[in-house]
């Protein structure tokens, strides 16, 4: 009961305390002009519409520094006016030394080591949501949505930069069209807006409003920009139909493939949107980083789908949406490789569902409450099962009907806080199961801006065939955030039943942890320091029910910049015994692993030089049979000239005397001590011609062995300790195994027109895997060689379709 009160009260306290204010100087606005004639954006500021327009100037430093002028030698002056159909841009960047200017050829939303001009604009003026628009001296257009200090480059567009060079500096022209933006609908707009100029060769950025690095988040120290009025945007309503074709070999068989689908975007007011995907067709998403995992938790990947990655920042609050789901291995893929019969053979067990369509409606009113809905369906999935002696087959679901749904309501209060409220839920068709949760959370800030609240409460219920399970989940934090030393205390807990595996990704529950840390950092250079970050932190873990000791542990890190930027870093940590109650595989069991230390460094050089180089090392030792395990990472970068640039990629991994699981018997579980050892060689080369149009190539090969060793296996006793057993892998379980990957991707990309693309794309793929862990490097080589390698070569066309321009045509 104390504890509730004790948090219900810091909550109303910072409620009461909230402000507007971040800092102490006025904020800039400018008064952006109507324009009768639009620019033409080809980045000479030499059109009509940018006479007599009033100039954001006087940019003041953002980094390394804090707030001092920018120097007459790379004086930055911006321009904007509007119409009805957009907001444009021109931004002048004089610079003494043009010659100097790093203009690397990138594709889209890789901006290197460029120089740069970059606007953030938060229509809503909301302190947190901006969408951020950035072009390269070298021409390369990036764009990201911004929610608080998290950049999405997921985020695409359709909108238009250029620019151009003389011997004073560089130019940059944009064309920002409102079907990219979402608006309160008010006849007169007041917007926050940021300009910000990176100048690379000089290792600086400059922004048009000050922004306190020493205070809260950059997104809430924007500028405005008002006289926007009465604008009349076209319909917001483009169409990216796209066809693709595919060539695939593989064990001497060929198929060939032909798609078309469509995706559509509307505009249902001026503040929200519609987005949908019809038979979408994800044939070139890259590959995953697929590695030998024996643990008890699955492999998390990254997103690679376009439509699951743009704009889906309102769908991840409360971490309760992992979209890979969506479309992800059916639930029933398991129980079909265990069902098959002695008589029987798998004809086909997909290990994906395909997605029939999705859509996701999002946006945010003029009194800041964010709208979000999201809704996806997945094709019914079979196995087919053969029977050898009478040639019959026969069909198991593994994954029926499936309905995603998502529904987010997110409240922005007073430009630096949000209360938000979000539910998932998955429906599947038939006796399977369903997933339900429910999410409360919020992000406070004082008046001051200099601490912070933030809290989750969730709550989980999946639906079996008579079985129905709720859960819970919590979590609160409060830190400090102003000025050079910070600190910070949060906790996590959950019971035994909280499970948001249907949409989201829990691999964990039943805990009750506590964390504490403490920093001191720099926001102005020092010394040789351009910035550095020196960190304690603590932790208690225990278990929710019942109530025992888990774990403790504490550590130091320090991440530090020189000012050529050279940097480098670290951390060392102690841990206490651990209780592991997941790696037995049996619920109510764990194992005791001994207290360890852990230790990492690593160097990172100046990217901006021909040749620059990563380098990290881990190594952690325990207590216990010279258990102790290494990691080493090495990536060299090598620029050979501003269209062309390679990056080498090797991680060593090695793992010794690691008590793992092996089996479950009847009434035991059996464990053995593990020898791991991985190698990882990776090749990333990209060569543009322009900042269209690219070759790229991608290669991994990941080879990893892992061999228990003789005479060490065991039982697990009640108490988390091993008991040597006879158990002899020839006449049971062989847990030893061998993985072998390759996978190499050549790629042509062609941006042809605003928002379209051609890419022709081929594919080398190679896998193995056995148990023949006593196989040095070559021979594993040669063994992933012997194996069918699938050859895929295919063309997707994407084409942007504008309504209006569409409309215009037929009207003309």
């Amino acid at each position: 009961m104390h504890s509730k009160f004790w948090f219900i009260s810091i909550f109303f306290i910072f409620t009461h305390q909230i402000s507007a204010q971040v800092n102490s100087l006025p904020r800039k606005n400018y008064m952006a002009v109507e324009t009768q004639k639009a620019p033409t954006i080809d980045g000479i500021l030499d059109d009509q519409a940018w006479n007599k327009v009033p100039v954001a100037n006087n940019f003041v430093m953002y980094y390394p520094g804090d707030g001092d002028p920018i120097p007459e030698t790379h004086k930055t002056i911006v321009k904007v006016v509007y119409d009805d159909n957009a907001l444009y841009i021109a931004a002048t960047l004089i610079d003494k030394n043009a010659a100097n200017i790093v203009k690397q050829f990138t594709q889209r939303d890789n901006l290197e080591q460029s120089d740069y001009f970059q606007v953030d604009i938060n229509t809503y003026d909301d302190g947190e949501n901006q969408i951020r628009f950035a072009v390269t001296a070298a021409g390369t257009r990036a764009d990201a949505k911004i929610s608080g200090e998290n950049e999405d480059f997921g985020f695409n567009i359709v909108w238009d930069a250029a620019v151009s060079q003389d011997q004073n500096g560089w130019y940059a022209e944009m064309r920002i069209p409102y079907a990219a933006l979402r608006f309160p609908e008010s006849n007169a707009q007041v917007w926050g807006i940021q300009f910000l100029r990176q100048i690379s060769h000089e290792n600086q950025s400059y922004t048009w409003n000050y922004v306190n690095k020493a205070v809260g988040k950059m997104s809430q120290q924007t500028g405005l920009i008002s006289g926007i009025k009465n604008i009349n945007p076209p319909t917001r309503l483009s169409f990216y139909p796209y066809t693709s074709a595919e060539v695939d070999r593989f064990d001497g068989e060929t198929e060939t493939n032909f798609n078309a689908g469509l995706d559509v975007k509307y505009g249902i007011s001026k503040a929200f949107t519609l987005d949908m995907t019809l038979i979408p067709d994800f044939g070139q998403t890259a590959y995953d980083d697929v590695e030998l995992n024996l643990g008890p938790f699955e492999q998390i990947f990254g997103e690679n789908r376009a439509f699951f990655t743009e704009g889906t920042e309102l769908f991840t609050k409360g971490d309760l949406f992992y979209s890979r789901r969506v479309g992800n291995t059916p639930i029933g893929f398991n129980a079909a490789q265990r069902e098959k019969l002695e008589n029987e053979e798998i004809l086909e067990n997909p290990e994906r569902t395909d997605l029939i369509n999705a859509l996701k409606v999002s946006g945010r009113t003029e009194r800041g409450l964010g709208v979000g809905f999201f809704n996806a369906v997945t094709a019914e999935t079979k196995a087919i099962f053969r029977d050898t002696l009478t040639g019959n087959n026969r069909e198991k679901v593994t994954e029926p009907l499936a309905n995603y749904n998502i529904l987010v309501l997110d409240q922005r209060f007073n430009k630096n806080s949000s209360i938000s409220l979000i539910n998932t839920n998955v429906t599947r068709e038939g006796h399977f199961r369903d997933g339900n949760v429910t999410g409360f959370l919020f992000d406070v800030f004082n008046k001051s801006n200099s601490f912070n609240v933030t809290g989750e409460a969730k709550m989980s219920n999946v639906n079996l065939p008579g079985q129905n399970e709720t859960g819970f989940a919590s979590e609160f934090s409060l830190n400090r955030t102003k000025g050079n030393f910070r600190y910070g205390i949060s906790h996590e807990l959950a019971n035994e039943t909280y499970d948001i595996n249907d949409l989201g990704i829990s691999f964990t529950n039943n805990y009750n942890n506590f964390y504490l840390n403490t920093s001191y950092q720099i926001f102005e250079p020092s010394g040789v320091f351009n910035q550095y970050n020196i960190k304690v932190y603590a932790n208690h873990q225990r278990r929710y029910r019942p109530d025992i000791n888990v774990a403790s542990g504490g550590g130091a890190s320090i991440f530090a910049m020189t000012r050529e930027r050279f940097a480098f870093g670290g951390f060392a940590e102690v841990n206490s015994a651990f209780k592991d109650f997941f790696e037995p595989r049996r619920a109510n069991t764990f194992i005791t692993y001994q207290p360890n230390f852990k230790g990492n460094a690593w160097v990172s050089s100046d990217y901006r030089k021909k040749l620059a180089l990563d380098i990290r090392s881990t190594y952690q030792v325990f207590g216990e049979n010279s258990r102790k395990s290494f990691n080493f990472i090495f990536k060299p970068r090598i620029r050979i000239s501003d269209k062309f640039l390679v990056i080498y990629g090797f991680e060593y991994d090695n793992e010794i005397n690691r008590p793992s699981f092996v089996t479950l018997q009847p009434r035991d579980i059996i464990f053995g001590n593990r020898d791991m050892r991985s190698f990882e060689n990776s090749l990333q080369a990209n060569y543009n011609f322009t900042t269209r149009q690219g070759l790229s190539l991608s290669f991994r090969h990941f080879w990893s062995v892992a061999q228990f060793q003789e005479g060490t296996f065991s039982k697990l006793n009640k108490g988390g300790s091993l008991l040597s057993v006879n158990y002899n892998p020839e006449e049971n379980y062989n847990p030893d195994a061998n993985f072998n990957i390759w996978n190499l991707d050549l790629s042509y990309r062609w941006q042809f027109a605003p928002g379209s693309e051609a890419i022709l794309l081929y594919r080398n793929s190679i896998f193995n895997q056995d148990e023949l862990s006593n196989l040095n490097f070559q021979q594993s080589l040669d063994n992933l060689f012997a194996k069918p390698a699938r050859h895929n070569l295919s063309l997707r066309i994407v084409y942007y379709i504008d309504y209006n321009q569409f409309k215009n045509i037929f009207s003309s």
